[in-house]
């Protein structure tokens, strides 16, 4: 049985965010805008990026602390190559129990049956418009949404259901657009969720007035189709789930208007092997160089266990009363 770690404020430590890679072929404004990730801008190296068997070895570590889910994000994680390798390599592990990735779709039409194929077990996709102006305005790179929703229906037809289906609302932008994604994604092949538009690294231009909140995403949806609550599937959900008529399931992800860091379970471990301890962090803990020097596992788990157990983060609690802090890390180098 795994040896089950715990922080500072007794959070146990049960999802690994691994990040493959920090480039991405999209510059939403909200994660990656294009003034500030251009074309000078200085991406991971080749050696510096984590290889696959050290991500599956470092994730095997983490299993045996009581990681139980795996979600392998970037970036755009589609953009590393061959990542049905590592997906392969994944799946075999013990103690494993959920294996998913989050992806803009770019991509997902060519890659869905390899994944599935070597064991994916779920997948999340970033839909953040059904208009195909406002994606392309968005994505900031004038990619269209139909090929988008093409990679959904590929990835349908190589067995991946539900597929879940993420909306980042943001006021003035695509928030007239909640009950028609309601209305596409409704069903049971689609669990969709509306996120809360956050304050994450330093380049994206949040303000509070820009943020609608989940409880008037709620309302909203309410207008046009009764929502029955449902129960948390596991300690430390962050969405509030809703059940539609038909049997289809929408949820909230509410991280600023009603933070859930005192549920908190999840590590995020960047592509060059740093740890980090919060989406919000400021810096992260330097794995990959005790890893290429030799440590054993036993090592390895030590020093991981060392940085959970002070864990004390809970910016999306203390927002409001944060003065100065250090910039923190951007989304697109430690996974969202």
């Amino acid at each position: 049985m795994p040896t089950v770690l715990h922080d500072s404020l007794s959070r146990p430590l049960r999802d690994l965010r691994l990040s493959v890679t920090d480039r991405c072929n999209f510059r939403c404004t909200y994660c990656m805008p294009k003034e500030v990730f251009g074309r000078r801008y200085d991406f991971l190296s080749k050696d510096a990026v984590l290889s696959f068997e050290e991500c599956a070895r470092l994730a095997r570590i983490f299993i045996s602390l009581g990681v139980e889910k795996v979600r392998l994000t970037g970036g755009e994680p589609l953009l590393r190559r061959n990542l049905d390798r590592l997906v392969a390599q994944l799946a075999a592990l013990d103690g494993l129990r959920d294996l998913t990735l989050t992806t803009n779709g770019s991509r997902l039409a060519e890659e869905a049956p390899a994944l599935r194929a070597a064991g994916l077990r779920r997948l999340t996709v970033s839909v953040d418009s059904l208009d195909d102006a406002t994606f392309r305005a968005m994505n900031d790179v004038d990619f269209p949404v139909h090929r988008v929703l093409r990679g959904i229906d590929a990835a349908l037809a190589a067995g991946f259901a539900p597929i879940k289906i993420n909306m980042v609302v943001k006021r003035g932008v695509n928030d007239h657009e909640v009950a028609a994604m309601a209305e596409r994604f409704r069903g049971r092949d689609f669990v969709l969720r509306f996120i809360e538009y956050m304050d994450v690294g330093n380049s994206n231009g949040w303000r509070l007035d820009d943020v609608v909140p989940a409880a008037e995403i709620v309302e909203r949806l309410g207008e046009s189709t009764p929502l029955r609550p449902l129960a948390p599937n596991y300690a430390g959900e962050v969405a509030r789930r809703f059940r539609q008529p038909d049997g289809g399931e929408i949820g909230v992800i509410s991280s600023v208007t009603q933070p859930f860091c005192g549920d908190c379970t999840r590590a995020r471990l960047s592509a060059d092997g740093q740890l980090y301890t919060c989406l919000f962090a400021s810096h992260g803990h330097d794995l990959r160089s005790p890893l290429r020097a030799g440590a054993s596992d036993a090592d390895m788990a030590e020093i991981i266990g060392a940085v959970w157990r002070v864990r004390e983060d809970r910016y999306s609690e203390i927002r409001a009363t944060v003065k100065q802090r250090e910039p923190k890390a951007e989304m697109s180098l430690l996974g969202g």
